[in-house]
């Protein structure tokens, strides 16, 4: 007990349970304060399974004891004592694992040809609901939308996760009513000068930017302590890597690092550079050579599994397409009903291949992080998908606990927010995601979400799921 006493005494002192670090419901909004589940100075969580996100076995029997937002003691129930006045929440039977760090999510969502609606209300509730409690927008056709909801939800007048919000995205001329087309070097990093004042925090590429535009983004960019990310195809893997990239999106599957006689700058078409990964060779030297390559450069590579199973035939209906608008279910049902049919579809072979090649990079010593990109023909819906897609991860050949591990402390550590989020500690910021059943067993348990903590207040998920079902698309 006098460890205990210590440790809460330290917790104190570094001054964790300042204004700035503390969420009460009292400075929530009447909406926000409606999906509010658990509110109180002191909750003791007990007899709960913990999953602490760093790959270790689970604990069972543990008592966590939550104070001013923060993790105040964690240990054996036998051992910590729950604190006089507390809210004690029996959690026997159940876990608790770190809410989700998610690095490829949107607040938009296709809602007609090359049109985006911009849903940023009712997705930062669905990623709640889902146990999101940190994420990275990884893409912006909006401008200040992620921006402003990002404030508004640290202002308590939104409910969400924490957001790093994106700068619209940074591309050549390509066509798309939603998104600006760079001239030159100097124009790139205008436009990271400029969101930077905005209020942006993190930067994203696209897949008609030069090299020259990519190195003046990325150094505009870090000079400003910003990462840089980037979904390619006129730029290749190694190049972009040597250019200073932080992060590469989807894997391997945007990679035209392998089609031949590919020009300087030019993008020689997605579909080129995903027939040559269908055909990739996990085990051959041109593979193993750019792993090297992006391990060396310390790369990140995010997987998003989630958003191509909805492009390839045979797979299953993605979960949560009842909170759509009746038309945009209809429309991805339609979308999956004619994939279904399909029996020439590269993703047939390019999806367990993708699979293949991040399992690869991540045994090679590649940083793999995770997120969902609900884009594409629909059906990646937020929060379910976040969820879904650590299955897909235990499906490439990952441990259970490694995919938590991948959706929460290694999305941490690429933000730079390990020291506060996306594993269970002493010390650490309480957001937690408590599930009725074992996912370090089965990792579907991962949908059965309860209550969601964030900084230490639990929200409801199922009353953030009924705010909005049936409706997303409008707002």
């Amino acid at each position: 007990m006098k460890r205990l006493s210590f440790v809460l005494f330290l917790v104190t002192l570094c001054g964790v349970y300042s204004a700035s670090s503390v969420a009460q419901s009292s400075q929530f909004s009447n909406t926000v304060r409606g999906f509010v589940k658990v509110d109180a100075p002191v909750v003791a969580l007990t007899h709960v399974r913990v999953i602490d996100g760093t790959g270790a076995p689970p604990k069972e029997d543990q008592t966590i004891v939550i104070r001013g937002g923060n993790i105040a003691a964690i240990g054996d129930a036998a051992r910590v004592t729950v604190p006089d006045g507390a809210t004690a929440i029996d959690l026997s039977g159940k876990s608790v694992m770190p809410g989700l760090v998610m690095v490829h999510e949107h607040t938009y969502y296709p809602t007609g040809p090359g049109v985006y609606g911009q849903l940023g209300l009712s997705f930062a509730r669905l990623y709640l609901a889902g146990g999101v409690t940190t994420m990275r927008t990884g893409g912006n056709t909006n401008g200040v939308m992620d921006i402003s909801l990002k404030q508004q939800i640290d202002a308590g007048t939104q409910a969400g996760p924490a957001i790093d919000a994106t700068a619209p995205y940074l591309n050549g001329p390509q066509g798309m009513l939603q998104m600006h087309a760079l001239t030159d070097a100097e124009d790139a990093r205008r436009q990271v000068a400029y969101w930077a004042e905005q209020g942006a925090t993190s930067l994203k590429v696209y897949m008609q930017i030069t090299r020259d535009e990519l190195k003046a983004a990325v150094e505009e960019g870090h000079k400003r302590g910003m990462k840089i990310t980037g979904h390619l195809c006129s730029v290749t893997y190694a190049e972009a890597a040597d250019l200073g990239i932080d992060n590469l999106e989807h894997g391997f599957m945007a990679s035209t690092d392998f089609v031949p006689d590919k020009k300087p700058d030019v993008c020689p078409g997605q579909a080129a550079g995903q027939r040559t990964i269908a055909a990739l060779d996990e085990n051959g030297e041109p593979f193993k050579a750019l792993v090297k390559t992006l391990v060396d450069k310390k790369v990140a590579l995010t997987s998003t599994m989630t958003v191509f199973e909805t492009f390839t035939p045979g797979r299953p209906m993605p979960p949560g397409l009842d909170v759509l608008l009746p038309q945009l279910k209809e429309q991805f049902e339609s979308n999956y009903r004619r994939t279904a049919q399909s029996t020439t579809s590269v993703y047939t072979t390019l999806l367990p291949k993708g699979m293949a090649l991040e399992r690869a990079f991540a045994r090679a010593g590649g940083v793999l992080i995770a997120g969902t990109d609900p884009t594409g023909g629909g059906g990646v819906i937020p929060g379910y998908s976040n969820q879904r897609q650590l299955e897909l991860l235990v499906e490439e050949g990952f441990t259970p606990l490694e995919a938590i591990r991948i959706g929460t402390l290694n999305g941490a550590t690429y933000l730079g927010r390990q020291a506060r989020v996306g594993s269970i500690a002493a010390g650490k910021q309480a957001d937690l995601v408590v599930v009725d059943g074992d996912p370090s067993r089965n990792i579907a348990d991962v949908r059965k979400v309860e209550t969601v903590f964030k900084q230490g207040i639990g929200f409801d998920p199922a009353k953030l799921i009924a705010s909005v079902s049936g409706r997303v698309g409008l707002w």
